[in-house]
This record gives C-alpha cells, sequence and structure tokens, in this order.
C-alpha cells in the first residue's frame, strides 16, 4: 500500500512540476510584453496610453506570483511603472522609462523572461537603453522627434 502512495505521489510531482514552471515564464512573458506596451506607446508620443499601459505593468507585478524575479528588482519595477502611470507629462514619463528599462534589462539578464531573443538598444542623446523585440530601431525616448536614433547593444538569450 506505501508503494502505491509514493508511486502516485512521484507521479503527481513529476506532472505538477512542470506546469508550475511553465507557469512562471508565461508570467514573465507576459510582464515583458507588458513592458513593450509601455515602450511602443512612447514611441508614438501618447502620454495617456503610456500611463495606461505602465498600470497595466504595475498590477502584473503586484499579482507577486512571479517567483522568477527577484523581490528587490520587482519593487523596483513597481516604483519605476509606478511614476509613469503618475504622470501625464510625456518627458516625465521618458525620464522614469529609462529607470524601469534599467531594471527590465537587469531583470532580463538574470531571469528567463522570453525564449525570443530581446535586443537591448541604446540611445547615445539620452544615454540610456531600453529593450525590445525588434532589432529595428524605434526609440522611445524621442519618440517621432528622432525615431531611429540609437544602436543594438545587446541580445540576451
Amino acid at each position: 500500500m506505501k508503494k502505491i502512495f509514493y508511486m502516485i505521489a512521484l507521479i503527481a510531482v513529476i506532472f505538477i512540476h512542470p506546469v508550475s514552471a511553465q507557469q512562471n515564464t508565461d508570467q514573465s512573458t507576459t510582464l515583458l510584453s507588458s513592458y513593450y506596451s509601455i515602450k511602443d506607446a512612447l514611441v508614438a508620443d501618447n502620454a495617456k496610453l503610456t500611463a495606461s499601459k505602465a498600470a497595466e505593468f504595475v498590477k502584473i507585478l503586484a499579482k507577486d506570483e512571479l517567483k522568477t524575479i527577484d523581490a528587490a528588482q520587482q519593487k523596483g519595477l513597481v516604483a519605476a511603472a509606478g511614476k509613469i502611470a503618475a504622470s501625464n507629462a510625456l518627458n516625465s514619463q521618458r525620464d522614469y522609462f529609462a529607470v524601469l528599462s534599467a531594471h527590465m534589462i537587469s531583470t532580463a539578464k538574470t531571469s528567463k523572461l522570453s525564449a525570443e531573443p530581446i535586443y537591448e538598444l541604446y540611445c547615445p542623446m539620452k544615454k540610456s537603453s531600453w529593450l525590445s523585440s525588434k532589432q529595428a530601431i524605434q526609440n522611445p525616448y524621442y519618440g517621432s522627434t528622432m525615431l531611429t536614433c540609437g544602436k543594438v547593444t545587446e541580445t540576451i538569450k
């Protein structure tokens, strides 16, 4: 009887463990997609959309289910995104986005956020980096003013 119980327990652990790992990967991917939507709103020079997307980003982090991301990193991400969400001034949002991006870059380098490559891009005018799913430059720090200013500095796999 004990052998049957142990076998059932072992099988349950084998099947449940990959599911929870998959959930963490999905949640990390959702976080990265949310970050990209903030970036895209800044590229489009849309302060209202940027604030809305930053608020969604904070909600994703508030679920506190992202076990792959360090608590200190989560705190930094929430603080920066919260400032973006609270602002309606595009220039301020871009300044806060530089801080958010620094935290996201650190997070991307220490946690598996995506199965796809993540590109770290750099704006020499702002002296700040950001993440993108594409190598094509679409600068969130200057939007339509200097859309293609920047370069790819690293590929995070």
